[in-house]
């Protein structure tokens, strides 16, 4: 675990730009946690006396008097937090001379919501017309169900991901699941992070700012890569595989005599290899399996006698038996147990950083290692308006006259 310092100033290919973070819940601050990791000065802009939603969403929280959730914390570093009722003609006004100044915004408000506040994309641009402004919404701009509220587990059974994920018809606990994360959130922001930098370019080349209308529902059925591609070009529906893959044999979990363990064979000559590990010779020559398409066909028997014979194997010495022949094989980790993992050691992506207060926040850094231009961490999740005096201050060059008025008026609040 590496102990980080908050450094003085941004570092990273992205210093100098700033956010302003109108976005809450996941897949938006997961897009300005991003670019914060990369240098940008990120402002988030949050409901006074509230905060973002998933503040509360919990347990586990914080032990340090905020109730700040763990879920809150994974999404929200190297941030500043302001707190701005933007329901008030005067807390809008604060934002668009925010905006003014700003590279970027990201927003996850409904579709057509910010702009009877005048904080839709028409109006900031005339304001700024260098800026890049991201939407980001369950359904997109347009459309049918443009109006209808996204949710990272109604996307996933829409997207079709929930159909191919769970054990297959037949099997106990048969059923489409949803996967254990929000990837739908996730995925999103992600691809609103390629967006948003594809802007930059653009701007830098022209000029020009620019709307980026993203939707869950779209970012998820794009990432339905080889399963929509099956059906596109060849008809085929995909099913509920469990731990099995779909064209690729064997790939997936076996029974050990005390224990599981993961197979991932990715081509004709590792079957043979491990066959030949198993003292399988006759299944390594066999032609029914001799190739991936024909493995893939005749799995049921092949499985069968695989798994009678992995049975016989300690979990461990058949994972190190792989592991010295050069072939992919492992364990299914708890999450302690992936994070204590002596290879994640090794690539230091596990970090801490102190609050304010000297509370440590731990999180799992920026995965990229960049030679010339490496992430930064130089602020733990902030406190909700914690940093409302300073931004207030920095930014808009407020006195603390005006910043007590804006306060006392409930135009802005500082912290929870």
């Amino acid at each position: 675990m590496t102990q980080d310092t908050i450094a003085p100033s941004p570092t990273g290919p992205l210093a100098g730009l700033r956010v302003l973070d109108l976005s809450r819940v996941l897949a938006g601050p997961w897009c300005s946690q991003i670019m914060g990791d990369l240098g940008a000065e990120v402002i988030k802009v949050e409901q006074p006396g509230q905060g973002d939603d998933t503040r509360r969403w919990g347990p586990p929280f914080l032990d340090d008097g905020s109730n700040d959730s763990a879920y809150y914390l994974c999404a929200n570093r190297n941030k500043r937090s302001i707190a701005i009722d933007i329901a008030q003609p005067e807390g809008a006004a604060l934002v668009r001379r925010m905006a003014a100044d700003a590279d970027i915004v990201i927003e996850n408000f409904r579709v057509g919501a910010l702009a009877k506040y005048g904080l839709d994309y028409a109006a900031l641009s005339a304001i700024n017309p260098a800026l890049i402004y991201c939407s980001i919404t369950g359904f997109g701009q347009t459309g049918p169900m443009k109006d209808t509220g996204g949710y990272d587990f109604l996307v996933q059974g829409m997207s079709g991901l929930m159909s191919v994920t769970g054990r297959p018809d037949g099997e106990p606990g048969a059923g489409p699941l949803k996967v254990g994360l929000p990837v739908s959130d996730l995925q999103t922001g992600l691809y609103a992070a390629i967006s948003v930098l594809a802007a930059l370019n653009h701007r830098h080349r022209t000029g020009e700012g620019q709307h980026i209308d993203l939707a869950l529902l779209d970012a998820q059925v794009a990432l339905l890569a080889n399963q929509s591609s099956g059906w596109l070009n060849g008809g085929v529906a995909p099913v509920r595989l469990g731990n099995q893959h779909a064209a690729v044999v064997p790939y997936q979990d076996f029974a050990c005599a005390d224990g599981d363990v993961l197979v991932a064979l990715g081509n004709d000559r590792q079957f043979r290899q491990f066959m030949t590990l198993l003292d399988r010779a006759d299944l390594a020559t066999d032609p029914r399996f001799a190739t991936s398409p024909l493995r893939s066909a005749n799995r049921a028997v092949l499985l069968a006698e695989m798994g009678a014979t992995i049975a016989q194997w300690q979990a461990a010495d058949l994972i190190a038996a792989m592991q010295a022949a050069g072939l992919p094989g492992g364990k299914v980790n708890s999450i302690p147990e992936a994070l204590a993992h002596p290879q994640i050691a090794a690539r230091e992506l596990i970090h801490t950083l102190p609050r304010q207060d000297g509370t440590e926040v731990g999180f799992t850094g920026f995965p990229a290692k960049l030679s010339a231009s490496p992430a930064s961490y130089r602020h733990a999740p902030p406190r909700s308006g914690e940093d409302t005096r300073a931004v207030l201050g920095d930014v808009l060059g407020l006195d603390e006259a005006e910043i007590e008025r804006l306060l006392a008026g409930g135009v802005v609040a500082d912290r929870l």
